[in-house]
């Protein structure tokens, strides 16, 4: 048997993972090494290893990394503290394979660790952009850091091969993202109702906002103008889940929560797990913020998404998407189009360039083929076009 180390920092990248974790787990030539840490030990942020626990996955580690500090050191600290305990992970455990999602800061050092102990890297969603973020750099790094690459469609795979990735190396099977959402078990409206803890009757968006991390201190300003535009728009209800581990999240998250206590049409909720999540997306009128997850995955119900600011400048998109400024009138006029009939209908027939959701097991079979195979060989060459 392989083992294969899967990490999961965020509550993001672990609804993401869900699908590959389950089919390594049912996969007889693998051994599943799963390693918690991040957000999901930490109380601020709804200590979401419960949803790891709730699904039942042997957990063979938990690493607690997280600096307290919402500052540039304190995201210094977490990232030390990665490079340490990983390695000391790495030594215990010795996998053939480490799977890694995405482009947070945490990776940086989880990565480097594992090439360190020579562990070949498997690394699902490179090759994408986002101009307004330090992730943007994190990303192609662990690029360059991967052996095998898993981007959410060609156009991020052509670019993973400029950045001087072998083709043969480098598959396009969609975006998992999609893959949960065609294959989730949903909550019915009344089992989302008592599951959140309040009445859904009337019409609500859904809110992820975080901060963008190459401009200086514009989190708190930002978040307010959100959060006048928000309340005037009475007729509806918002639902918050509040920021992750980023500089200035804190801060993004206290304006919320006086917010939810000042009006009545905004609520805040840490974490909601991801049916909890997809659930309340697939009921919305539509989504708002700077997730990912309103690139990515939203187009697949058919609902708009209106996208504030430089967060997710540079991803593909669909046409349901609709961009504005991190300013009170342009968030308020673009809730406008996103409620009005002519743009409801763009939504529902916008097509998500993200695939079409059979990603895990299309990656649980090429890991599969190379470690059997024995096809992998540390020394890269650099693929020039």
């Amino acid at each position: 048997m392989k083992k294969i180390c899967v990490v999961t920092a965020t509550r993001a990248e672990y609804g993401l993972l869900r699908p590959l974790i389950r089919r390594i787990l049912e996969e007889k030539y693998f051994e599943l090494c799963l390693v918690v840490s991040g957000t999901h030990l930490a109380e601020e942020f709804g200590h979401t290893i419960w949803e790891i626990e709730k699904d039942d996955f042997p957990i063979a580690e938990k690493i607690s990394i997280l600096d307290i500090q919402d500052s540039e050191i304190g995201v210094c600290n977490t990232m030390g503290n990665a490079n340490r305990l990983f390695g000391e992970m790495f030594a215990r455990q010795r996998p053939d394979m480490l799977i890694v999602l995405g482009d947070r800061y945490e990776l940086i050092p989880i990565c480097s660790s594992a090439m360190i102990f020579r562990i070949p890297i498997a690394h699902i969603s490179g090759g994408e952009i986002t101009e307004g973020i330090m992730d943007d750099v994190f990303r192609h790094c662990v690029t360059k850091m991967s052996y095998l690459h898993f981007p959410g469609c060609e156009e991020y795979r052509k670019r993973i091969i400029q950045l001087g990735e072998d083709p043969q190396r480098v598959f396009n099977f969609g975006d998992i993202g999609v893959e949960n959402i065609k294959k989730i078990q949903y909550l019915s409206k009344k089992e989302l109702e008592n599951a959140i803890g309040y009445s859904l009757e009337k019409p609500y968006a859904e809110v992820t906002f975080h901060p963008v991390t190459l401009e200086n201190n514009t989190a708190e300003m930002q978040t307010r103008e959100l959060v006048e535009a928000l309340s005037q728009r009475t007729e509806l209800n918002f639902i918050v889940t509040l920021a992750n581990a980023d500089m200035q999240g804190n801060v993004i998250n206290r304006v919320f929560k006086e917010a939810a206590g000042r009006y009545q049409n905004i609520f805040c909720y840490p974490s909601l797990g991801i049916e909890k999540y997809l659930s309340l997306i697939k009921y919305a009128e539509f989504v708002i913020g700077n997730s990912s997850s309103g690139i990515i995955e939203v187009p697949c119900f058919g609902i708009p998404t209106i996208n504030i600011g430089d967060r997710q400048k540079g991803r593909l998109r669909a046409d349901s998407v609709i961009d504005c400024d991190a300013r009170k009138e342009d968030i308020l006029k673009s809730i406008e189009k996103a409620m009005s009939q002519e743009f409801r209908i763009i939504a529902r027939n916008a097509s998500n360039p993200y695939g079409e959701g059979n990603t895990s097991e299309k990656i649980v079979e090429t890991i599969k083929n190379f470690l059997q195979l024995d096809k992998i060989d540390l020394k890269k060459k650099f693929y020039d076009l």
